[in-house]
């Protein structure tokens, strides 16, 4: 047994009942693990310095196979049901004890790190992994501690990480043989059966999820942020997938906070990771120079190919996956802050892409509107994304978030709305999809116009000018906005048909309130009287 690197002598592996092993390597540099990497044959290198490596049968999460501890102290908090599914204290403990075990004679890879920029609220990580690639992951993912903190570093959570290890189903109490397992008691994360480094990061922001809120009256949120360079005011971008959420926030003319979770105090945003965890598939450098640029040396890039003959990356690969990616470490982007704090929220932006093409491009939102979008969480997929998809598909997401969330999406946007209303935050709704029809028909809202409109809102320059509420959703909408065309404001008007835009309107409004009713019975009035008026004609 052996153990190379700085570690921390307040609390070493034998406090979890690791004994046994071959090294374990602490806390080592990018440099050191890379070389570990390659010559495990974990990766390759690539000709810009990234370590290519692949995630084998998971490139996504697997969330049917996550699972939280239920005990005295999570039986009455946890929102249960699909998306936070219940195992027993026994299980766990055994499952434990099959995964130390089984790295009995292995490598180890062993990580301090913080989440959160926040000292304040900061969780203290220490990561153990068999992988030297997945320990990078971590390196650059979470907050990185100066050396003399290492020396006395005390962790309060801890991630095990084998992908070698499998559970069996029938004996251990999990669906499959992979699996992510939460224990909030014993303030532990049980990832195996998977090398999918994302849920690593996911697993801790799921922690932070449910301990801000509980015990520090924080908003945890799944979110960008940047700030603005003189007035050091903070503006957030909530988003699903395709909605512009990591185009909009990297705004050269501001500073990156981070560009994934986030959390709201009474003082501050700030983030809870160190690095970025961004796709590539179809990366360009002249599409998103700040990504392109900072794969570099350190960074990792997972599932990804090289060109024939060449270490050169190929980005439009999908032989193994849609959901190639990229770690790399917040200092990688030339704009970002640190530390990677902001000031309180001045706006709040939701973005989503409306194949509908009816909710208007910029639009002001009243708290009662902002906690039920908040809690909707919409963005639509295209016609033509998946075999037999004729029409627009709704895609709903608590909170921009859902998977993530341990409490009831309400207890979020409650908070939301008491922040909102405590530190005067505007919020917006902003449409990055459809104008003048549906997909197929109308075309996709110009990013220019985009631009000026969110430029608008930072500037103040909505504050004075006049509002209109639409029939349906309730959102007020601008009259005019420096740089984009009064028509293109109003979605009716663009549309050039009436019947057809309240038709889509009303389909869209009957999507909302569909959506909504699992969440009814624990939304209060305010809430609630956000809903969408459905068979609106005018």
């Amino acid at each position: 047994m052996q153990e190379t690197g700085m570690k921390s002598e307040v609390k070493g592996l034998d406090s979890f009942g690791i004994t046994n092993f071959k090294t374990a390597y602490w806390n080592q540099s990018p440099a050191q693990l890379v070389e570990l990497a390659l010559a495990n044959g974990e990766g390759y290198l690539a000709d810009n310095g990234a370590l290519c490596c692949d995630t084998g049968k998971f490139t996504g999460r697997s969330p049917k196979d996550r699972f939280i501890v239920e005990d005295k102290n999570t039986k009455d908090s946890i929102w249960w049901g699909d998306i936070n599914i219940p195992i027993s204290e026994d299980k766990f403990d055994q499952i434990l004890k099959k995964m130390i075990k089984n790295l009995e004679g292995r490598d180890l890879y062993v990580r301090d790190a913080y989440a959160g920029a926040d000292k304040t609220y900061r969780l203290n990580l220490r990561v153990i992994n068999t992988r030297a690639w997945q320990n990078l992951f971590c390196y650059n993912m979470f907050l990185r501690p100066r050396a003399y903190k290492l020396e006395k570093f005390v962790p309060n959570f801890t991630i095990l990480c084998n992908p070698d290890f499998k559970a069996d189903p029938a004996e251990d109490g999990t669906r499959q043989d992979n699996f992510a397992i939460i224990n909030f008691t014993k303030r532990m994360i049980l990832i195996g059966g998977t090398a999918y480094a994302g849920e690593m990061k996911k697993g801790i922001f799921s922690v932070l999820n449910y301990l801000l809120p509980t015990e520090n009256n924080v908003l945890s949120m799944h979110c960008s942020a940047n700030t603005g360079h003189k007035k050091h005011e903070t503006a957030i971008f909530f988003g699903l997938s395709g909605t512009g959420k990591t185009t909009l926030s990297a705004d050269p003319n501001r500073g990156l906070i981070g560009d994934d979770e986030h959390g709201w105090t009474d003082k501050n945003v700030f983030n809870f990771e160190g690095g970025c965890y961004a796709k590539v598939i179809d990366l360009t450098r002249e599409k998103e120079p700040e990504i392109y640029d900072a794969i570099r040396f350190g960074a990792i890039v997972e599932n990804t190919r090289f060109h024939e003959g060449t270490r050169n990356i190929d980005y439009e690969n999908t032989t193994i996956t849609e959901n190639t990616r990229t770690a790399y470490p917040l200092y990688h982007i030339n704009n970002s802050v640190e530390p990677s704090v902001g000031g309180m929220p001045k706006n709040i932006f939701f973005l989503t892409c409306d194949a509908y093409g009816v909710l208007p491009p910029i639009s002001r939102l009243s708290k009662s509107l902002a906690m039920y979008h908040f809690i909707s969480g919409y963005t639509a997929k295209v016609a033509g994304t998946e075999a037999g998809v004729t029409e627009p598909q709704t895609v709903f997401s608590a909170c921009f978030g859902a998977p993530f969330l341990p409490l009831h999406p309400t207890r979020y946007a409650e908070m939301l709305g008491e922040k909102m209303e405590k530190y005067k935050t505007s919020v917006w709704l902003i449409n990055t999809g459809w104008t003048g029809g549906p997909y197929g028909k109308g075309s996709r809202m110009k990013l220019p116009y985009t631009r000026a409109m969110i430029t608008a809102a930072l500037e103040g320059t909505l504050e004075n000018v006049g509002y209109r509420k639409h029939s349906i959703f309730h959102v007020e909408i601008p009259a005019t906005c420096p740089g984009v065309p009064s028509e293109v404001l109003s979605p009716r008007e663009t549309w050039k048909d009436d019947d057809g835009y309240y038709k889509k309107a009303n389909q869209l409004a009957e999507a909302f309130n569909k959506n909504f009713v699992k969440f009814a019975d624990y939304a209060n009035d305010e809430i609630l009287a956000a809903s969408p008026r459905a068979n609106v004609n005018a």
